[in-house]
């Protein structure tokens, strides 16, 4: 079943930072409250990438924790935000998928009473990467809940979770924030200068956590800006599996990067923990924990890379779309305005139904990207189609 939402007035505590997202919020402050009609034990947060589905799972959470409803400085709140309050479990897989085991625990977990707080509540960011097993496992908990126990489900949308779950869910459905909205968060928020700001929640197109990447980050924009300027060195078939091949080799250092310190923390933690060097430590099973933590590490990397592929496709999407806004004459503001010449150029020499052949095949290889296709051959075959239209 769908909420119907009222506006609200004021975004503050946990709830400052869901821009845009006015509605969603009214209708979870009246759950909140006791609110017969707004509460339920199992909720499904959707939206688009970017619009805050964690965030207001997070924020729910500590709001359903906190004496005032969400005020964003006592230590309920502060704590339940953070995943350190003992009765708020954050899930966020770091892996392609979420498995039975893994929801096993949150099942058992579920069924405790509160230790501190006023409710058990159990937040899983990532419910599409539930496998099929977990989905089935987690089924029986929604469906005959503890009292006290509040599931918080959130995926992109209500198709990416099983139809046995999402029907027994209350659906909350998050909207794209406004760009002026981006913009202002990004200069109240996070201080950045108010153009810069504008750039980054423009080319965005209302991604609040890329757009403060972009904003933050100068390595994120000439990154970026590489991606885009892909699309005017494709003219033949060894410039497309170039292109491919630097593609994919930014990607992968991009992901190294990002997990390495992380990694190497992870290694000593569990060095430590293992007594490596000391005379009570166990060889055999010390190798085999090792070996399993090496595993879960290329599997973050793998992930990490292709969501940096998917961010490059996602950038090349917003191009093609600014082309094929400029062949359909739809006056629409071109996302990436400053690349407005290379955008002119390319409508004028192709047409709108190669230009959405060109987008299609982008679509195409971010939906290969979620099964077992090799990076290197969907982004190759891709390239190809972009120059083929």
């Amino acid at each position: 079943m769908t909420v119907s939402t009222l506006p609200g007035r004021d975004l503050s505590g946990v709830w400052a930072d869901l821009v845009g997202q006015e509605r969603s919020v009214a209708t979870l402050r009246r759950a909140v409250a006791g609110d017969s009609h707004a509460m339920s034990h199992a909720w499904l947060v959707t939206g688009p990438p970017g619009s805050g589905r964690s965030n207001a799972a997070r924020a729910f959470a500590a709001a359903l924790q906190c004496a005032r409803g969400g005020c964003g400085t006592c230590n309920d709140c502060r704590t339940a935000l953070s995943g350190a309050h003992p009765d708020v479990t954050l899930v966020r897989t770091e892996l392609l998928s979420i498995g039975v085991d893994e929801v096993r625990d949150l099942v058992r977990r579920a069924a405790m009473s509160p230790t501190l707080g006023r409710r058990q509540v159990l937040v899983v960011e990532d419910a599409d990467r539930v496998t099929e097993r977990g989905a089935d496992a987690l089924l029986k908990s929604i469906e005959e809940p503890a009292a006290k126990t509040v599931w918080i489900l959130c995926a992109p949308t209500a198709d990416d979770v099983v139809a046995t779950i999402r029907s027994r869910c209350r659906l909350l459905t998050l909207q794209t924030p406004a760009v002026a909205a981006v913009t202002q968060l990004l200069i109240s928020r996070d201080g950045v200068d108010p153009a810069l700001a504008g750039f980054a929640a423009r080319v965005a197109q209302g991604h609040v956590g890329r757009a403060r990447v972009l904003a933050r980050d100068e390595a994120a924009r000439s990154r970026r800006h590489e991606v885009l300027l892909i699309p005017s060195r494709l003219n033949g078939l060894g410039a497309c599996l170039s292109a491919a091949a630097t593609l994919v080799d930014a990607c992968s250092q991009e992901a190294a990067a990002a997990t390495a310190e992380l990694d190497e923390s992870e290694r000593a933690t569990l060095s430590e923990a293992l007594g490596f060097g000391t005379k009570g430590a166990r060889p055999r099973q010390a190798q085999a924990a090792m070996k399993e933590l090496e595993d879960q590490q290329k599997a973050r990397a793998k992930r990490y890379q292709r969501d940096a592929i998917d961010r490059a496709l996602t950038e090349l999407t917003g191009f093609y779309r600014d082309v094929l806004s400029v062949q359909t004459r739809s006056r629409a503001p071109l996302v990436n305005s400053e690349l407005e010449p290379q955008i002119l150029a390319l409508a004028r020499r192709s047409t709108a139904e190669a230009t959405l052949h060109r987008i299609d095949a982008l679509l195409g290889c971010r939906t290969a990207l979620e099964t077992n296709v090799a990076p290197l051959l969907a982004v190759e075959a891709t390239m190809i189609a972009l120059v083929e239209g």
